[in-house]
């Protein structure tokens, strides 16, 4: 028997709970910063803590053309529309609503497996899609935990979910050859190249004596784990497993944004315990590995 890549696990399930946590803090950012600016200075910080990680290491080979369109395509889907999706979605929604729809991004993997890589799907995974589309329609409107959400915010958040599984499915093919540092560095510049416009837009009228001491140190945390410690954590786990199984991990994600929406003031009920476990059933019944194939 293969031995179990505990360090492995435990890199994606770190980094999962990091984005949980920092998808719940967003709820807080937004108050403060407008979205553009607020992911331009995230992409910004970032490149500056990074700039050592984007040297090419000795034994690394030189950027092919598929592979600089593949660092493209992982950072305005994964860093760039990402963010967007979802700063604008939690602007009309509850942190623990974005958490039972961000519950859908294993099935969303396994669904773009499907389309992208032609790797048809077996009953389970269609079970899995079918329960999470059903966990995140109990959310998708109405008055949840304290806070309304609007069906503009409830699409924008299942678009986040998209953006990040096209993330999963892409940054298994980067990992073949390129380090976990570069490919953090290079897709964080190229975030930062896409938003730059619009934050610079954004920055030209915003008063910046106007946020407080904590939402700047908020945003330092925010700005270390979305662009460096939460990208390095995933491609250095992911490099190790399948994307299939990898995908399984991002249960946390949900897990921890819920857990902030609570520490926040908001409220889980019976709908929404419902819809969390219809949404973490379909995790299991989309990513769970089979038993005919540990892989």
């Amino acid at each position: 028997m293969s031995p179990v890549p505990w360090r492995a696990y435990a890199l994606l399930a770190a980094s999962t709970s990091l984005i949980g946590s920092y998808v719940g803090l967003s709820k807080l950012l937004v108050a403060a910063f407008p979205v553009f600016l607020l992911a331009g200075l995230r992409f910004g910080f970032a490149a500056l803590l990074m700039l050592p990680w984007l040297k090419k290491p000795a034994d690394e080979g030189p950027l092919d053309a598929r592979s600089r369109v593949l660092l493209f395509l992982e950072s305005f889907l994964g860093n760039f529309l990402f963010s967007l999706c979802m700063l604008f979605g939690l602007r009309q929604s509850s942190a623990v609503v974005a958490g039972v729809i961000m519950a859908g991004i294993p099935a969303a993997v396994a669904l773009l497996s499907w389309v992208v890589l032609r790797e048809q799907p077996g009953r389970r995974t269609l079970a899995g899609v079918a329960c999470a589309v059903a966990g995140i329609a109990l959310v998708a409107g109405g008055r949840q935990g304290g806070a309304e959400t609007t069906p503009l915010g409830a699409l924008l958040l299942i678009a986040a979910v998209f953006c990040e599984a096209s993330y999963v499915v892409i940054g298994k093919q980067l990992t073949a050859g390129l380090t976990p540092r570069r490919i953090s560095a290079l897709i964080n510049l190229w975030g930062l190249v896409l938003v730059s416009p619009l934050a610079l837009w954004q920055g030209l009228s915003f008063d910046f004596g106007g946020p407080r001491v904590q939402d700047w140190g908020l945003l330092a945390y925010y700005a270390a784990t979305a662009s460096v410690f939460t990208v390095w954590l995933w491609m250095a786990g992911l490099r190790h497993l399948p994307a299939a199984k990898a995908g399984v991990f991002m249960v946390f994600l949900p897990i921890s944004t819920a857990l902030v929406g609570l520490l926040l003031g908001e409220t889980l009920s019976p709908q929404q315990a419902l819809a969390y476990g219809l949404a973490l059933s379909g995790v299991l019944l989309a990513t769970w590995p089979a038993k005919t194939a540990d892989r």
